[in-house]
């Protein structure tokens, strides 16, 4: 998994879902399928993991412990919505700062909306950019999330690399992402429900079944546990770890910059 391929024309190639396209393609294609859904994203991630991802996240945020402190500085990459960066605001008492980074400007304009009416402005930035060219010095976040973002983004190991260059020395890079289920019944289970199922909630939710389609592809093309720690571990993270929730359904994964 993450391999480098090549398209026909000999340029670099990556996957977006079960299909191969040049590199410089899928960030585009991407950003279509999140224009589609931002609105209804909770929806949708409620609908991918049945609710669940909302026992998942508080568990990520209680993993991370933010300080309560003011100088606590947090930044959310594909967060565009806030869900996760909300959560970790109210953690700390209201007193941590989050930026949110997403290249979909429609997502970061959700967020932004929510975030007015959960009175939390002043404790959040908006940054509409990209994972794999972040606009932050280096050694600036005492710790970076991304939550069932990472696996979208074209180049994975360059924006893992960048995690690292933005964090400060003993700061923290924590991922949430689908994974490769491990409990038996529940894998052949989970295949029925991704391939025909949530495709189908999803076009009666927003009317249109490809973004769905295109969500539970790409979960299937992600590095497994191991494969994707190695990653980490390969960006220069040391204390690689990874816990799965619902039978490896999802997997938060563990780095820190030493």
């Amino acid at each position: 998994m993450g391999e480098q391929r090549t398209t026909a024309n000999g340029g670099m190639a990556t996957s977006y879902g079960f299909r191969d396209v040049p590199e410089g393609e899928k960030q585009p294609l991407v950003n279509e399928v999140f224009h589609k859904v931002a609105k209804r994203y909770d929806i949708m991630n409620d609908v991918m993991s049945a609710g669940l991802h909302r026992v998942w996240k508080d568990a990520m945020v209680a993993a991370l412990n933010p300080r309560k402190s003011s100088d606590y500085r947090v930044l959310d990459v594909a967060g565009g919505t806030g869900d996760i960066a909300f959560r970790i605001v109210e953690a700390s008492g209201r007193q941590a700062h989050a930026t949110v980074l997403d290249i979909n400007g429609s997502m970061l304009g959700v967020g932004a909306e929510r975030a007015e009416k959960k009175g939390l402005t002043d404790n959040l930035t908006f940054v509409e950019a990209n994972a794999e060219d972040l606009p932050f010095e280096d050694n600036s976040f005492d710790a970076y999330t991304i939550a069932f973002g990472i696996r979208n983004v074209p180049r994975i190991d360059v924006a893992l690399k960048e995690a690292h260059r933005v964090l400060k020395r003993g700061g923290r890079l924590l991922v949430l992402e689908f994974s490769e289920v491990h409990m038996p019944l529940l894998d052949s289970f989970y295949e029925q429900w991704s391939f025909k199922a949530i495709p189908q909630f999803g076009k009666m939710i927003t009317g249109d079944a490809e973004p769905y389609q295109y969500l539970v592809e790409s979960i299937r093309k992600f590095p497994n546990q191991e494969d994707f720690a190695a990653m980490i571990r390969d960006a220069g993270f040391s204390r690689v770890t990874y816990t799965n929730y619902t039978g490896g359904i999802a997997a938060l994964h563990s780095g820190w910059k030493i």
